[in-house]
């Protein structure tokens, strides 16, 4: 099979698949879009990555493409309806960021509780004036109640870890599909009223696109904390912004935002009690290379006929 990988990425875990397949990748960053309807004639998988849409016309001129194999959960990069229409499987992987993204959900957590990147960055300037019993109070996470919307693998990993520190975890399925017993099941108002942090882990789509927005950040505790780890404009930036500065929540950390990178006179630069990190969630060296394998692993069960992370939902694959 002829392979098609959208962005420069580490070639040895495509060890495994073996001289009978060709892959090309680009000599730069990633392909273009004009560069990758030029090439993808000829070729019968791509790779891709969820920071970068495969645009329909990219599907449109694979005639011989058979799966597109995603970097990543995500997916929303790529029309899967339109992929399906052309019988053309989409897989994505899943297990590899699992645990480094619900890591990174903790680690927001915790910081934004203990105030400690609010802290450190201000110790450096105000120096012995930070010292005093009663100065930088935060909270701890024990015996907290810990809101998680999306109770698939990293939202049951992070309840599981949560659980560990004392938290009492509650969670929200906004499909209202979700089969988890562990943890106890509230409708979106409850989680929001009682959620002293709200962590998101949901995918994104026309279901939770700016979930949390005005409405939902006034219903929530003016001393909880956001964190997002999932997609950014499953909250709305603009209300978010509002609502910290009217002190309708504490604070928020946030791997993710609504625009990657951020505008840079974007607000939630010039507060404290805000965390920005540069999605890095799912990043690790480790974690890289867990991901190029899980791509090879997607391909080459493809190729064998027992495919697998297939997420288009096409009848034959559903085996």
């Amino acid at each position: 099979m002829k392979i098609l990988v959208t962005y420069n990425i580490p070639r040895e875990s495509f060890a495994k698949l073996g001289k009978e397949h060709t892959i090309t990748m680009p000599e730069g960053e990633y392909f273009t879009t004009e560069e990758l309807i030029k090439l993808v004639p000829d070729y019968d998988v791509i790779l891709g990555i969820f920071t970068r849409t495969i645009d329909n016309a990219v599907i449109e001129a694979g005639k011989k493409l058979k799966i597109i194999s995603n970097f990543g959960v995500g997916y929303n990069n790529i029309d899967i309806k339109f992929a399906r229409s052309k019988g053309i499987a989409v897989c994505n992987t899943p297990k590899a960021v699992c645990f480094p993204t619900a890591e990174m959900a903790m680690g927001l957590m915790l910081s934004a509780a203990r105030r400690i990147t609010e802290c450190d960055r201000r110790v450096r300037v105000e120096k012995e004036s930070m010292w005093g019993v009663m100065k930088n109070l935060g909270f701890t996470l024990e015996g907290r109640t810990l809101g998680i919307i999306g109770m698939g693998n990293i939202g049951r990993k992070v309840a599981q870890i949560a659980a560990a520190f004392g938290c009492r975890v509650i969670f929200y399925s906004v499909t209202g599909k979700s089969s988890c017993t562990d943890y106890e099941r509230v409708d979106f108002d409850t989680l929001l009223a009682e959620s002293d942090v709200l962590s998101l882990h949901c995918p994104l789509s026309d279901l939770t696109r700016h979930l949390i927005n005005k409405e939902a950040l006034k219903k929530m505790k003016s001393s909880a904390v956001l964190v997002n780890v999932a997609r950014g404009p499953v909250v709305c930036d603009e209300d978010l912004y509002e609502a910290l500065v009217e002190g309708e929540i504490a604070g928020a950390g946030l791997d993710v935002q609504e625009t990657e990178p951020p505008e840079e006179n974007s607000p939630l630069y010039t507060m404290d009690n805000v965390l920005l990190t540069p999605h890095m969630g799912w990043k690790g060296l480790e974690t890289r290379q867990r991901l190029v394998s899980i791509l090879a692993d997607n391909i080459k069960k493809f190729t064998e006929g027992n495919p697998i992370n297939v997420v288009s939902g096409l009848s034959y694959l559903a085996k």
